[in-house]
Protein backbone atom coordinates (compact mmCIF):
# COMPACT_ATOMS: atom_id res chain seq x y z
CA UNK A 1 0.00 0.00 0.00
CA UNK A 2 0.78 3.51 -1.01
CA UNK A 3 1.82 6.16 1.97
CA UNK A 4 -0.86 8.52 2.54
CA UNK A 5 0.28 12.04 1.73
CA UNK A 6 -2.26 13.69 4.40
CA UNK A 7 -3.58 17.16 4.02
CA UNK A 8 -4.38 17.40 7.66
CA UNK A 9 -0.33 16.84 8.87
CA UNK A 10 0.23 19.36 6.64
CA UNK A 11 -2.36 21.67 7.67
CA UNK A 12 -0.99 21.65 11.31
CA UNK A 13 2.25 22.82 10.36
CA UNK A 14 1.79 25.60 8.39
CA UNK A 15 -1.12 26.50 10.58
CA UNK A 16 1.02 27.04 13.50
CA UNK A 17 3.40 28.82 11.35
CA UNK A 18 0.27 31.12 10.71
CA UNK A 19 -0.38 31.52 14.29
CA UNK A 20 3.40 32.92 14.87
CA UNK A 21 3.17 35.28 12.36
CA UNK A 22 -0.46 36.71 12.89
CA UNK A 23 0.64 37.58 16.43
CA UNK A 24 3.33 38.80 15.70
CA UNK A 25 1.72 41.44 12.87
CA UNK A 26 -0.75 42.00 15.85
CA UNK A 27 1.97 43.12 17.93
CA UNK A 28 2.84 46.14 15.64
CA UNK A 29 -0.96 46.69 15.32
CA UNK A 30 -1.45 45.03 11.94
CA UNK A 31 -4.48 42.94 11.48
CA UNK A 32 -4.46 40.65 8.72
CA UNK A 33 -7.68 41.07 6.93
CA UNK A 34 -9.02 38.77 3.79
CA UNK A 35 -11.75 40.09 1.90
CA UNK A 36 -14.41 37.16 -0.14
CA UNK A 37 -16.15 38.49 -3.18
CA UNK A 38 -19.20 36.18 -3.99
CA UNK A 39 -21.28 37.12 -6.93
CA UNK A 40 -24.39 35.00 -6.83
CA UNK A 41 -25.22 31.77 -4.40
CA UNK A 42 -23.32 29.04 -6.31
CA UNK A 43 -23.24 26.05 -4.39
CA UNK A 44 -19.61 25.06 -4.39
CA UNK A 45 -18.74 28.72 -3.91
CA UNK A 46 -20.54 29.11 -0.92
CA UNK A 47 -18.64 26.12 0.72
CA UNK A 48 -15.16 27.27 -0.19
CA UNK A 49 -16.61 30.27 1.45
CA UNK A 50 -17.83 29.12 4.69
CA UNK A 51 -14.32 26.99 4.81
CA UNK A 52 -11.96 29.65 4.35
CA UNK A 53 -14.13 31.96 6.60
CA UNK A 54 -13.74 29.42 9.54
CA UNK A 55 -9.92 28.85 9.00
CA UNK A 56 -9.57 32.46 9.35
CA UNK A 57 -11.15 32.69 12.64
CA UNK A 58 -9.33 29.68 13.86
CA UNK A 59 -6.17 31.35 12.60
CA UNK A 60 -6.90 35.08 13.66
CA UNK A 61 -7.02 36.42 10.08
CA UNK A 62 -9.91 38.62 9.72
CA UNK A 63 -12.70 37.81 6.83
CA UNK A 64 -15.41 40.14 5.62
CA UNK A 65 -18.14 38.80 2.68
CA UNK A 66 -19.02 40.76 0.00
CA UNK A 67 -21.79 39.18 -1.93
CA UNK A 68 -23.71 40.63 -4.69
CA UNK A 69 -26.46 39.53 -6.96
CA UNK A 70 -26.09 37.16 -10.39
CA UNK A 71 -26.95 39.86 -12.15
CA UNK A 72 -24.40 42.21 -10.97
CA UNK A 73 -23.83 45.21 -13.29
CA UNK A 74 -20.03 44.82 -14.36
CA UNK A 75 -19.27 48.42 -13.03
CA UNK A 76 -20.89 47.86 -9.87
CA UNK A 77 -18.65 44.73 -9.48
CA UNK A 78 -15.43 46.56 -10.52
CA UNK A 79 -16.59 49.56 -7.58
CA UNK A 80 -16.42 46.58 -5.20
CA UNK A 81 -12.81 45.80 -6.44
CA UNK A 82 -11.69 49.20 -6.74
CA UNK A 83 -12.79 49.99 -3.05
CA UNK A 84 -10.65 46.82 -1.87
CA UNK A 85 -7.98 47.84 -3.96
CA UNK A 86 -7.41 51.75 -2.07
CA UNK A 87 -8.91 50.10 1.51
CA UNK A 88 -5.30 49.61 3.00
CA UNK A 89 -7.07 47.43 5.84
CA UNK A 90 -7.52 44.82 3.29
CA UNK A 91 -4.55 43.07 2.55
CA UNK A 92 -5.74 40.29 0.40
CA UNK A 93 -8.94 39.70 -2.10
CA UNK A 94 -10.57 36.42 -2.57
CA UNK A 95 -12.53 36.59 -5.84
CA UNK A 96 -14.88 33.47 -6.62
CA UNK A 97 -14.79 32.38 -10.58
CA UNK A 98 -16.28 31.67 -12.62
CA UNK A 99 -18.32 34.78 -13.01
CA UNK A 100 -21.75 35.31 -14.52
CA UNK A 101 -21.83 35.50 -18.60
CA UNK A 102 -22.63 38.95 -19.04
CA UNK A 103 -19.23 40.08 -17.21
CA UNK A 104 -15.95 40.41 -18.65
CA UNK A 105 -14.15 38.18 -16.39
CA UNK A 106 -10.56 38.80 -17.76
CA UNK A 107 -11.47 42.82 -17.15
CA UNK A 108 -12.79 42.03 -13.74
CA UNK A 109 -9.68 39.63 -12.43
CA UNK A 110 -7.44 42.48 -13.78
CA UNK A 111 -8.62 45.17 -11.85
CA UNK A 112 -7.68 43.46 -8.64
CA UNK A 113 -4.32 45.16 -7.59
CA UNK A 114 -2.15 41.73 -7.68
CA UNK A 115 -0.73 42.58 -4.40
CA UNK A 116 -3.46 41.39 -2.85
CA UNK A 117 -4.55 38.63 -5.23
CA UNK A 118 -4.20 35.58 -2.88
CA UNK A 119 -5.68 33.26 -5.10
CA UNK A 120 -2.88 34.03 -7.81
CA UNK A 121 -5.63 34.78 -10.89
CA UNK A 122 -4.43 38.25 -12.03
CA UNK A 123 -1.77 38.22 -15.04
CA UNK A 124 0.73 40.15 -12.99
CA UNK A 125 0.36 36.71 -10.25
CA UNK A 126 0.69 34.71 -12.86
CA UNK A 127 3.91 37.00 -14.03
CA UNK A 128 5.34 36.63 -10.50
CA UNK A 129 4.51 32.58 -10.32
CA UNK A 130 6.13 32.34 -14.08
CA UNK A 131 9.08 34.63 -13.34
CA UNK A 132 10.09 33.32 -9.86
CA UNK A 133 9.42 37.18 -8.85
CA UNK A 134 6.97 37.88 -5.37
CA UNK A 135 4.41 40.09 -7.75
CA UNK A 136 1.52 38.46 -6.61
CA UNK A 137 0.91 35.02 -5.08
CA UNK A 138 0.82 31.70 -6.78
CA UNK A 139 -2.69 30.05 -7.26
CA UNK A 140 -3.61 28.17 -3.92
CA UNK A 141 -4.15 24.74 -5.27
CA UNK A 142 -0.86 24.81 -6.81
CA UNK A 143 0.86 26.23 -4.02
CA UNK A 144 -1.07 23.83 -2.15
CA UNK A 145 0.90 21.26 -4.07
CA UNK A 146 4.09 22.81 -3.12
CA UNK A 147 3.56 22.75 0.46
CA UNK A 148 2.58 18.97 0.21
CA UNK A 149 5.80 18.34 -1.29
CA UNK A 150 8.00 20.31 1.14
CA UNK A 151 5.92 18.96 4.40
CA UNK A 152 7.12 15.26 3.28
CA UNK A 153 10.61 16.57 2.65
CA UNK A 154 10.44 15.65 -0.80
CA UNK A 155 13.48 17.15 -2.67
CA UNK A 156 12.48 17.71 -6.13
CA UNK A 157 16.05 18.78 -7.47
CA UNK A 158 16.88 16.18 -10.18
CA UNK A 159 13.42 14.45 -10.41
CA UNK A 160 11.62 13.92 -13.14
CA UNK A 161 8.18 15.39 -12.73
CA UNK A 162 4.92 14.93 -14.47
CA UNK A 163 1.95 17.67 -14.76
CA UNK A 164 -1.25 16.29 -16.34
CA UNK A 165 -2.92 19.20 -17.05
CA UNK A 166 -2.34 22.43 -18.54
CA UNK A 167 -4.94 25.38 -16.96
CA UNK A 168 -3.37 28.20 -15.55
CA UNK A 169 -5.28 27.40 -12.34
CA UNK A 170 -3.02 24.40 -11.66
CA UNK A 171 -1.61 22.88 -14.40
CA UNK A 172 0.74 25.20 -15.80
CA UNK A 173 1.47 26.87 -12.59
CA UNK A 174 2.29 23.61 -10.71
CA UNK A 175 4.65 22.68 -13.64
CA UNK A 176 6.25 26.13 -13.15
CA UNK A 177 7.05 25.65 -9.29
CA UNK A 178 8.22 22.53 -9.70
CA UNK A 179 10.79 23.80 -12.03
CA UNK A 180 11.63 26.68 -9.32
CA UNK A 181 12.66 23.37 -7.28
CA UNK A 182 14.68 21.96 -9.70
CA UNK A 183 12.74 19.22 -11.36
CA UNK A 184 12.97 18.24 -15.17
CA UNK A 185 8.22 19.58 -15.94
CA UNK A 186 6.60 17.73 -18.60
CA UNK A 187 3.30 19.07 -19.35
CA UNK A 188 1.09 16.43 -20.45
CA UNK A 189 -2.80 17.45 -22.14
CA UNK A 190 -5.34 16.18 -24.15
CA UNK A 191 -3.30 16.17 -27.22
CA UNK A 192 0.01 14.14 -25.51
CA UNK A 193 0.41 11.38 -27.66
CA UNK A 194 1.36 7.70 -25.62
CA UNK A 195 0.81 9.83 -21.96
CA UNK A 196 0.51 6.66 -19.72
CA UNK A 197 4.65 5.93 -21.26
CA UNK A 198 5.31 9.21 -20.13
CA UNK A 199 3.70 9.58 -16.65
CA UNK A 200 5.33 5.91 -15.86
CA UNK A 201 9.09 8.20 -16.63
CA UNK A 202 8.21 10.20 -14.05
CA UNK A 203 9.04 10.69 -10.35
CA UNK A 204 6.33 13.34 -9.24
CA UNK A 205 3.18 13.36 -10.97
CA UNK A 206 0.74 16.10 -10.72
CA UNK A 207 -2.68 15.25 -11.41
CA UNK A 208 -4.98 17.96 -12.36
CA UNK A 209 -6.68 16.60 -15.38
CA UNK A 210 -10.34 17.50 -14.71
CA UNK A 211 -12.23 14.43 -14.68
CA UNK A 212 -12.84 12.03 -11.89
CA UNK A 213 -10.66 8.95 -12.14
CA UNK A 214 -9.96 9.35 -15.68
CA UNK A 215 -5.99 7.95 -14.51
CA UNK A 216 -5.94 4.48 -13.22
CA UNK A 217 -2.85 2.09 -12.49
CA UNK A 218 -2.02 2.27 -16.17
CA UNK A 219 -0.09 5.13 -15.67
CA UNK A 220 1.98 4.33 -12.55
CA UNK A 221 5.19 2.43 -11.63
CA UNK A 222 6.56 1.65 -7.69
CA UNK A 223 8.28 4.44 -6.42
CA UNK A 224 6.34 7.32 -7.84
CA UNK A 225 4.90 10.29 -5.68
CA UNK A 226 1.15 10.93 -6.73
CA UNK A 227 -0.91 14.27 -5.94
CA UNK A 228 -4.29 14.63 -6.75
CA UNK A 229 -5.66 17.90 -7.38
CA UNK A 230 -9.36 16.82 -8.75
CA UNK A 231 -12.56 16.79 -6.73
CA UNK A 232 -15.81 15.47 -8.12
CA UNK A 233 -18.61 13.66 -7.09
CA UNK A 234 -19.34 10.13 -8.28
CA UNK A 235 -22.21 8.38 -9.24
CA UNK A 236 -22.03 6.53 -5.86
CA UNK A 237 -22.80 10.49 -4.43
CA UNK A 238 -18.93 9.85 -2.51
CA UNK A 239 -15.88 12.53 -3.28
CA UNK A 240 -13.61 11.88 -5.83
CA UNK A 241 -10.03 12.81 -7.80
CA UNK A 242 -8.77 12.60 -10.67
CA UNK A 243 -6.56 9.65 -10.07
CA UNK A 244 -8.67 6.56 -9.41
CA UNK A 245 -7.48 5.67 -5.93
CA UNK A 246 -8.26 2.29 -5.11
CA UNK A 247 -6.59 1.28 -8.66
CA UNK A 248 -3.16 3.20 -7.77
CA UNK A 249 -2.71 3.32 -4.44
CA UNK A 250 -1.46 -0.58 -4.65
CA UNK A 251 1.24 0.81 -7.78
CA UNK A 252 3.04 3.58 -6.17
CA UNK A 253 5.13 4.88 -3.24
CA UNK A 254 3.12 7.92 -2.29
CA UNK A 255 -0.49 9.68 -3.05
CA UNK A 256 -2.74 12.36 -1.55
CA UNK A 257 -6.36 10.79 -0.81
CA UNK A 258 -9.38 12.32 -2.07
CA UNK A 259 -10.67 13.82 0.48
CA UNK A 260 -8.12 14.82 2.79
CA UNK A 261 -5.04 15.75 0.59
CA UNK A 262 -4.45 18.82 -1.71
CA UNK A 263 -8.04 19.99 -1.34
CA UNK A 264 -7.82 20.05 2.63
CA UNK A 265 -4.70 22.41 2.38
CA UNK A 266 -6.01 25.33 -0.10
CA UNK A 267 -7.66 27.10 2.53
CA UNK A 268 -4.48 27.08 4.71
CA UNK A 269 -2.50 28.39 1.85
CA UNK A 270 -4.95 31.46 1.31
CA UNK A 271 -4.64 32.45 4.67
CA UNK A 272 -0.76 32.01 4.36
CA UNK A 273 -1.03 34.13 1.86
CA UNK A 274 -3.20 37.09 3.10
CA UNK A 275 -0.29 37.31 6.09
CA UNK A 276 2.32 37.07 3.33
CA UNK A 277 0.35 40.36 1.93
CA UNK A 278 0.29 41.77 4.96
CA UNK A 279 3.71 41.80 6.01
CA UNK A 280 4.63 42.73 1.93
CA UNK A 281 2.15 45.58 2.39
CA UNK A 282 3.29 46.68 5.84
CA UNK A 283 6.58 46.67 4.69
CA UNK A 284 6.58 49.01 2.02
Amino acid sequence: MARQLLGKEVNASLNEKIKQEVTALQEKGIFPKLAIVRVGEKESDISYEKGATKRCETLGVVCEKYVLPEDVAEEELLKVIDALNEDVSVHGVLLFRPLPKHLNEDRIINALDPQKDVDGITDGSLAGVFAGKELGFAPCTAQACMEILDHYGMDCTGKKAVVIGRSLVVGRPAAMMLMHKNATVTICHTRTTDMEKIVREADIVVVAAGKPGVVGATYFTSGQTVLDVGIHVNAEGKLCGDVNYDETEGVVEAITPVPGGVGAVTTSVLVSHVVEAAKRQNKK
